[in-house]
């Protein structure tokens, strides 16, 4: 599996597994878990999650997969909420996270979107997690350049770790100003709904002539190209969801196939590159 390096030191896999949506169906909550403990067995050990996921079910998903496995050769990643996100209640989000997953510590903690708590205050208790050892690093979501730079300006700002945005093929408005300002300081992204599976978009996407010609070419399905374009530069984290072993394994695989110069500059043509500021998409 290819790595991703953190500007803490350690190495993540370029391809991790989301759990948007895991855990809201009873009946195939052992299916899921399952899908989870195969890609930890193909190398996916990032696994993405968060108290909002199905009111902490998804947690419970998650905490239920990991168990057979080495706590230590695991990152696992979870989300604050917006009202939790201050220093009367995160804590306590953070700790009933804890208690779902099974675990004493979190690998990565993301503030899940903006909302009317002061960001200062949010990132002192952030801080203040770490210091204690509740978490390991703490990291955003869903925030564009500007979210970036005023979160730069606050003391303790700069201990940022990552940026959690969506961003496949059909949605590449970070690529404007984000992940330069990323790359220039040393802070990791990782793209969520790497398969616009959500998105309206995903009908003309998997129907396109050049995705399909080159999956053919690869022997792969559109997912996969989708999931290795997203990977192309070294310094990007996808996030996919799977349900299934065999999805999961599907998705795993994607991180072998290497996108020709030709075959990128074909896909540019079909999905350009934005050539201005756009607001976030949450497509």
């Amino acid at each position: 599996m290819k790595q991703v390096e953190l500007k803490n030191g350690m190495t993540v896999p370029a391809i991790g597994q989301g759990t948007w949506r895991i855990g809201d169906d009873a009946a195939i909550r052992e299916r899921e878990a399952e899908a989870l403990r195969t890609g930890i067995d193909c190398g996916m050990t990032l696994i993405d999650t968060a108290e909002m996921y199905g009111y902490g079910k998804s947690e419970l998903v998650v905490g239920d997969a990991i168990k057979p496995y080495d706590r230590g050769k695991l990152f696992i990643v979870s989300k604050v909420l917006p009202q939790n996100a201050g220093r009367k209640n995160m804590r306590r989000s953070c700790e009933e996270s804890l208690k779902r997953l099974g675990t004493d510590y979190l690998d990565l903690y993301l503030y899940h979107w903006r909302g009317p708590i002061p960001l200062s205050e949010t990132v002192d208790c952030l801080r203040e997690l770490k210091e204690c050892g509740l978490i390991r690093d703490w990291g955003v979501s869903n925030f564009d350049t500007a979210d970036m730079r005023e979160l730069a300006q606050l003391k303790h700002g700069g201990n940022c770790l990552a940026v959690q945005d969506l961003y496949h093929i059909g949605s590449r408005g970070t690529e404007f100003s984000l992940h330069p300002y990323l790359r220039k300081n040393n802070i990791a992204f990782m793209a969520y709904c790497p398969l616009a599976i959500n998105g309206t978009l995903r009908s003309g996407i998997m129907n396109n002539t050049v995705l399909r010609n080159i999956a053919s070419a690869h022997n792969a399905s559109v997912q996969q190209i989708m999931l290795a374009w997203v990977i192309r530069g070294g310094n990007t984290i996808a996030i996919p969801k799977s349900s299934s072993k065999q999805h999961t394994l599907e998705n795993a695989a994607a991180a072998d196939i290497l996108l020709s110069d030709e075959e990128l500059e074909q896909l540019d043509r079909e999905f350009p590159a934005p050539d201005r500021e756009i607001p976030l998409d949450i497509e």
